[in-house]
């Protein structure tokens, strides 16, 4: 055996040495690298996130001329404003301010019930130029924010076909409160639904709606193709087990379109199913996918009857999907309305922040 020297001794400390140097540094890279991504991820996360409040506040402002019409195909569609209650250009409806008035509330970091239900009373106290006549009907008829799911339910007791869409108009920011708990986001989109809509039927569109948001906030990547469809119906398990199968048909009937059939749409199903069917029907462009959304709120408008409801639904799924980013700026620019009557105006920026705050406030784990 050779004798090793104190040279060769040192020699081999310095390799030891040099060999957890380069490694530290590789470590070091590779935590770097993580959290560079981890904080571009957190960045996508959010502009989805905030993109499906303000994609439904979009649609909601594009729709609001077209109220009750039925445009034709050569119809130009814009932000023009006007319809039935003379809306200035780019200004929200009845859709978002409620939409609002659940959003005021996640941004404090709470999700409580009785909170959302005082903001709608005061809502409709103010005198809201449009509101939907079963909105109207349990709102004028809940003296206290406690009593409003008791009115909600005693209204589908004395109208069993009553199932409007006036809850899944506002269903936007829901998925905001736990994006990481899709059972607490269910819970939480069928309470804040049963308020003022308690019919299984708007109870069920706003869950199923509420989760293909979350999927589409958390999963959804640019440059890969997104399952519209797959989407809605991951949701099915968090619905009554005996109208899974119907809804998986509804589901199926959207899908296959043409979006035109879902006209009259004041009801929540065949709202549900026009969103959707405007949504899957429309092509994503090949040189600028993220143009879809501009597309597919288009389409939805052109399906008529409720267009501001119907494209304020779509508006959430698809800005969850492609972020706030694929939202036209001359949209963009005009997009603005009341928290309610009377109050000061809040501009898209506003409400971008608002709904950056509510996510701030409700982390994803």
């Amino acid at each position: 055996m050779t004798d090793l020297t104190i040279t060769d001794f040192v020699g081999t400390a310095w390799w030891f040495i040099g060999g957890a140097i380069l490694l530290g540094f590789i470590i070091q890279n590779v935590k770097k690298r993580r959290a560079r991504m981890a904080g571009e991820r957190s960045r996508a996360v959010f502009d989805r996130a905030t993109g499906a409040v303000l994609g439904s506040a979009a649609g909601d402002a594009l729709g609001a001329g077209y109220e009750f019409t039925n445009p034709g195909p050569d119809r130009e569609i814009a932000m023009k404003g006007g319809g039935g209650f003379g809306w200035a250009p780019g200004e929200w409806t009845d859709d978002t301010q409620m939409a609002v008035a659940i959003l005021d509330v996640i941004a404090t970091g709470s999700s409580d019930l009785d909170a959302i239900a005082s903001n709608f009373l005061t809502w409709y106290a103010a005198g809201p130029a449009d509101v939907g006549n079963q909105t109207r009907s349990v709102l004028g008829s809940a003296a206290i924010p406690e009593d409003l799911a008791v009115v909600a339910v005693a209204f589908m007791d004395a109208n069993p076909e009553a199932a409007g869409n006036g809850a899944l108009m506002r269903t936007a920011p829901v998925a905001l409160t736990a994006l990481d708990d899709r059972t607490e986001i269910a819970r939480l989109a069928g309470s804040i639904a049963s308020l003022t809509h308690a019919h299984p039927d708007s109870v069920a569109a706003c869950v199923l709606w509420s989760l293909a948001i979350q999927e589409a906030i958390t999963t959804a990547e640019p440059d890969q193709a997104f399952d519209w469809e797959a989407a809605v119906r991951n949701g099915l398990e968090h619905v009554a087990e005996d109208s899974m199968e119907r809804w998986d048909e509804l589901i199926a009937e959207a899908v296959t379109g043409p979006p035109g059939l879902f006209n009259p749409n004041g009801w929540v199903v065949t709202a549900f199913q026009a969103a959707l069917s405007a949504i899957v029907n429309t092509p994503e462009p090949a040189e600028q996918p993220s143009d879809h959304l501009r597309d597919a709120l288009i389409a939805a408008v052109r399906i008529g009857h409720d267009t501001d409801t119907v494209a304020a639904i779509a508006g959430a799924l698809l800005g969850a999907r492609w972020g706030t980013g694929a939202i036209p700026d001359e949209w963009n620019t005009l997009i603005h309305g009341d928290r309610r009557r009377g109050s000061e105006p809040v501009t898209g920026t506003e409400l971008e922040q608002l709904a950056r705050k509510a996510l701030s406030q409700h982390p994803k784990q």
